[in-house]
């Protein structure tokens, strides 16, 4: 029975420990990411997408955004980043997360929202910044793209990013592959009270 309390002891201060991490009390926790282009701070909406955000923080405070690559951009739409590391190799995720896109935030230029595949509940790490005014990524009669933050400064950057050269890259099958790599060098969880 002292074995088992142990270990439930050990949990809840490991889950604890975990949490604080990630800034708890804090509604509307700030992020600054810091791109070869120029520094990005976003606030995110724990109120109206608090599990994406907690997703989001869990990546920024364990240091997997750093040195990734926004590897699709089209420009007047989407800055979209996160899962690739600077060699194109795919990051690891922790999971699918729910789709929150009905939480009432648009996406709208400068917010920031969550990638997914096809299936409604499928994003993880990889999200984007809107650049235009993308209502057809809102829900309507199916699912959107859960929009969890907005950009509070470096709006501008994200704009001059949302302009490099893209084409074809064969070496991940896709269109709107930056020519020259827009990267991520780090993201950090900026705490309450800086």
């Amino acid at each position: 029975m002292k074995y088992l309390l142990l270990i439930l002891t050990c949990f809840i201060q490991q889950t604890f420990a975990q949490n604080m991490e990630l800034d708890p009390y804090n509604l509307y926790p700030k992020v600054k990411l810091e791109t070869n282009k120029g520094m990005i701070v976003v606030e995110l909406d724990r109120v109206k997408a608090p599990l994406t955000v907690d997703n989001f923080l869990t990546y920024v405070v364990s240091g997997e955004y750093n040195n990734t690559i926004f590897h699709r951009i089209v420009e007047d739409y989407v800055v979209q980043g996160g899962g690739y590391d600077t060699e194109l190799k795919i990051k690891k995720t922790n999971g699918d997360i729910v789709n929150e896109s009905g939480n009432g935030l648009k996406n709208i230029t400068g917010t920031i929202a969550m990638a997914r595949a096809r299936e409604p509940h499928s994003a993880n790490r990889q999200f984007f910044f809107n650049v235009g005014e993308n209502t057809n990524l809102d829900p309507g009669k199916s699912w959107g793209y859960t929009v969890f933050g907005l950009i509070v400064e470096g709006e501008e950057i994200v704009t001059e990013m949302a302009k490099v050269k893209t084409d074809f890259n064969e070496e991940l099958g896709w269109e709107d592959v930056p020519i020259e790599q827009v990267i991520l060098v780090e993201a950090t969880l900026l705490l309450e009270e800086q």
